[in-house]
């Protein structure tokens, strides 16, 4: 059964109170909405009710136009979701405001009802015209919202992207310049950073990384930087940085020094890769100082071990290693033949045979105090190397 049109006086009667109902709904929201109570005299508060006045007056409107066009009324509701993202809020207080003048609405109707003698199905065409207006404004509000969230998110991706090369760039920058970048990122300044060097192609499901970290998987040499590595809190962090398997974690520096961190995290990475240090989890520079001192210095160590370790390096690879491994061992022990055969799993007369035959090779020198850690750092290159060998 078709639905005939609205008394023609319909319009006219709710005109004469339209003002008043608008008062009623902005008082009510000031009262019942936190977020918009004392304050009237903003600009976004005047905004919110000219749009409950526009909303009304075009609802009323809508009684004999019903095609009217809504767009500019829709227009207003997505400014003001937007304008809710931007400010970091939810949109629950504009819901609230919106069910409230709602609410007022529908107590008006009824009074009128009854005051006036509307059938049952005037009130019930009012109160349904009204909550689907209501429902298309909260739409285009919604609307309003997701968009100016995902502007939002992007404009912030690109900071964040902008923060973490200035942190690993070189020469040092500003320390102003990273505060300005880090506020409008929105990315807690922290006191120190370190860098992680990563291999190409980390797998997707591994990148879930706690919300502080800055990542550049894109990089030729991947990397990430970690805020405050060595600080309370990074429970989360470590068992993030395992399921990206390979990693090198450079060392912990102030702010504006990340590039000498990830240098060292690509060094690092660099010997994983010639397999002189582990694979397949991360390591951190701070506990592999030796080999990527001996890196640092590769082309000189290569020139001089002829000179200073001749003897060890004219002996065929089965016989070098196990000694230069006894010998470096020892001199890590402090000249303790027995600390040395309990580190190395083998009889301390193995040891000490060892040490005579390098004598006998040697004449004697690598025991003298002067060039002990020339002669150690060597050595560490030398059975880091011969290991690598074997294993490829």
């Amino acid at each position: 059964m078709s639905q005939g049109p609205m008394p023609a006086e319909l319009p006219d009667l709710l005109r004469q109170h339209l003002q008043s109902a608008v008062d009623e709904m902005e008082r009510e929201i000031r009262d019942q909405v936190p977020e918009y109570a004392g304050d009237d005299g903003g600009e976004y508060a005047k905004r919110v009710e000219r749009t409950v006045s526009d909303t009304v007056a075009f609802f009323v409107d809508s009684v004999d136009h019903p095609n009217a066009d809504a767009r500019k009324l829709t227009e207003l509701y997505m400014w003001l979701g937007e304008q809710e993202a931007r400010s970091g809020r939810g949109l629950e207080a504009l819901q609230s405001a919106m069910r409230v003048s709602s609410q007022v609405a529908c107590r008006r109707f009824i009074k009128d009802a009854y005051r006036l003698g509307w059938s049952r199905e005037i009130l019930g065409r009012l109160t349904d015209s009204l909550f689907l207006l209501l429902a298309r404004v909260a739409d285009a509000a919604a609307q309003g919202y997701a968009r100016e969230q995902g502007q939002l998110a992007t404009e912030r991706e690109r900071r964040r992207e902008r923060l973490r090369d200035l942190l690993a760039a070189e020469p040092p920058p500003a320390h102003e310049a990273i505060s300005e970048l880090a506020v409008a990122a929105r990315w807690d300044l922290p006191k120190s950073i370190g860098l992680v060097a990563l291999p190409a192609g980390a797998p997707a499901g591994a990148r879930i990384l706690p919300p502080g970290v800055l990542a550049d998987w894109d990089a030729p040499i991947p990397f990430l930087v970690v805020p405050d590595p060595e600080g309370p809190g990074q429970d989360r962090l470590w068992p993030a940085l395992r399921r990206l398997g390979t990693a090198a974690i450079g060392p912990t520096v102030p702010l504006g020094q990340g590039a000498v961190s990830l240098r060292w995290a690509r060094h690092a990475l660099t010997l994983v890769e010639r397999g002189l240090l582990p694979d397949g989890a991360p390591v951190r520079c701070v506990d592999h100082i030796a080999p990527l001192a001996t890196l640092a210095a590769d082309e000189l160590i290569g020139a001089t071990a002829g000179t200073v370790l001749g003897p060890l390096l004219d002996l065929p690879p089965a016989r070098r290693l196990p000694l230069a491994e006894t010998l470096l061992t020892y001199l890590q022990c402090g000249d303790n033949a027995v600390i040395a055969a309990e580190r190395l799993h083998i009889h301390e007369q193995t040891v000490r045979y060892r040490l005579r035959r390098i004598t006998e090779l040697t004449g004697g020198r690598f025991t003298e105090p002067d060039g002990r850690l020339d002669v150690m750092l060597m050595l560490s290159w030398l059975v880091r190397t011969a290991r690598a060998e074997e294993t490829a």
